[in-house]
């Protein structure tokens, strides 16, 4: 693959770095408080909000991985647009304006509201923990890969030098700016990335004259293997029985996990009012949902005008096709342009989970549990956290070096995964069910915990097939690499059934009192502005 220039791809990332450093600092200087640094000061409105969201749900893999999907495998690949887009109707319908109104910075709190405190904190905080490390893994690891795509660094020390530089420019923005920080650099992420895939769409639909039908023939052409097959289900997932159901379970994890995800329930709380959350929400959804319009035509123009055999033979294979395109449209500028918005990709989102995870552990571990809600001063809450950003920051360098260079799909399924059937579940039950108490949670977030990462380290994913992450190994007792069609049910459950053999009576007066703030907003401001 011709990368381009190398340098003129680095200088296009640093003019990005240095603008958004700028933008961080200038953020910081209104970060005081723990609402400030944790919540952004609630200052950011419903579209600034939805915009933010967007750039923190718009990962590295959405862009070049759906695309080289959709590339490879025509329909099927495009099945993952819509899986992760139908994913925000789960959020909006059942968890947005709730979780804002019964929450102040983290799950924990809507998780505490009406239980036991201490152990319902420390179960959702290691949780997020566990959803945010490995999502951040996978984001970290993928930046090796993407080095050694778009600028040409082959060597393991260039590109864990590459690492190591995002993991320091993810620790900065989050020291630096907080949460109104990191917001300001998802703002500017999502405008960059959805105008770049914008201009590259236009671009595609220009050479054959605005005909999408056109696209699609051309990518059947320039795909004899495949052939109409690009135009139809089956291709990726249809081989057998085995592969529709392990499809079927990547689209439970995906659909239901994304309302579980925890860098994107915080979003939620840097709004001022419900209504705001709301509106929110309803801006992410366009926006992604263009977006993922958008990767319909970039996945088959990269098909029709590059062909699967020269993405195959790329460096990152199926990741190559969006930067590869790109080459093709505009030539080395826009390839550099491309790399740029890649590389910002990587660096909001790390920076979302680094806070998130930096403020599970300072609010729902340090604040409520070691300290019983009895800080020292008000700013200790924000030191910890910072140091917690640090701590982060190392181990996911640690981890990305580690990772890189190997199968890290499962990493992204282990995120999703944990999301939807540790989270998930236990949040629909403390909104929806009167009777939950603080022993269904526990086994809820645990019990999905736990067998989600048995089945993922059971499967395929980790072993016994040549694109696991340990190829010389078998001990896949569990056929499918997404546990989702197993663990999410399984979660649902063990909540269940904590709950009814459990003694203990929910608290009528805080069922209550969360039942009325969770769906009329009644109350809520009071309490986030304690």
């Amino acid at each position: 693959m011709n990368n381009g220039s190398p340098i003129l791809n680095i200088s296009i990332f640093g003019v990005f770095v240095l603008v958004t450093l700028f933008v961080v600092i200038r953020a910081s200087r209104n970060t005081k408080t723990a609402a400030d640094y944790l919540a952004a000061g609630r200052a950011f409105t419903g579209p600034q909000n939805g915009v933010a969201i967007a750039g923190d749900y718009l990962s590295a893999a959405s862009f070049l991985g759906i695309a080289g999907a959709i590339a490879l495998n025509g329909y099927d690949g495009f099945l993952y647009s819509i899986g992760f887009l139908v994913a925000w109707l789960i959020a909006l319908l059942l968890v947005a304006e709730l979780l804002r109104n019964t929450g102040k910075y983290t799950m924990g709190d809507v998780l505490s509201f009406r239980m036991r405190q201490r152990p319902v904190r420390a179960a959702a905080a290691t949780s997020t923990m566990a959803v945010s490390f490995f999502y951040l893994l996978a984001q970290m690891a993928g930046a090796g890969g993407l080095v050694a795509l778009l600028l040409g660094i082959t060597g393991t020390g260039g590109q864990a030098l590459v690492i190591a530089v995002v993991g320091a420019l993810m620790i900065a923005y989050v020291l630096i700016g907080g949460m109104k920080g990191t917001t300001w650099v998802q703002i500017i992420k999502a405008v960059l990335l959805i105008a770049g895939a914008g201009i590259m769409t236009l671009w595609v639909l220009g050479k054959y004259g605005f005909n999408l039908s056109s696209v699609l023939g051309a990518a059947v052409d320039n795909a004899p293997k495949a052939g109409e097959k690009l135009l139809g289900p089956g291709l990726a997932y249809g081989k057998n029985g085995t592969t529709k159901l392990d499809f079927l379970s990547l689209a439970l994890a995906l659909v239901l996990g994304t309302a579980g995800l925890p860098h994107i329930l915080m979003r939620f709380y840097t709004v001022p009012t419900a209504k705001e959350a709301r509106r929110s929400v309803v801006w992410a959804i366009w926006l992604i949902g263009i977006f993922y319009l958008f990767t319909l035509v970039l996945g088959y123009g990269a098909g029709a005008l590059v062909g699967p055999d020269k993405i195959n033979a790329a460096p990152g294979k199926a990741n190559s096709a969006a930067p590869l395109l790109a080459l093709e449209l505009g030539g080395p500028i826009l390839l550099g342009l491309i790399a740029a918005v890649a590389f910002a990709t990587i660096l909001a989102v790390v920076a979302g989970l680094t806070i998130t995870a930096s403020a599970s552990f300072a609010h729902d571990i340090y604040a409520n549990i070691i300290k019983k809600g009895q800080a020292e001063d008000k700013d200790s809450e924000v030191k910890v956290a910072r140091l917690t950003a640090i701590v982060i920051g190392i181990v996911s360098i640690v981890g990305g070096i580690i990772a890189n260079g190997q199968n890290i799909a499962f990493l992204v399924a282990l995120a999703f995964a944990v999301a939807a059937s540790a989270n998930l579940p236990t949040i629909l039950y403390s909104l929806f069910w009167k009777r939950f108490n603080t022993s269904g949670a526990l086994w809820s977030i645990y019990g999905g915990l736990i067998v989600t990462i048995t089945l993922i380290v059971l499967s395929p994913a980790v072993s016994g097939q040549p694109t696991s992450m340990f190829k010389n190994a078998d001990f896949a007792l569990f056929p499918l690499s997404n546990p989702g069609i197993v663990s999410i049910p399984v979660a649902f459950l063990l909540g269940y059934v904590g709950t009814i053999l459990s003694k203990e009576k929910a608290d009528p007066i805080k069922q209550a009192e969360m039942e009325v703030r969770s769906l009329t907003g009644a109350g809520a401001e009071k309490a986030i502005a304690h």
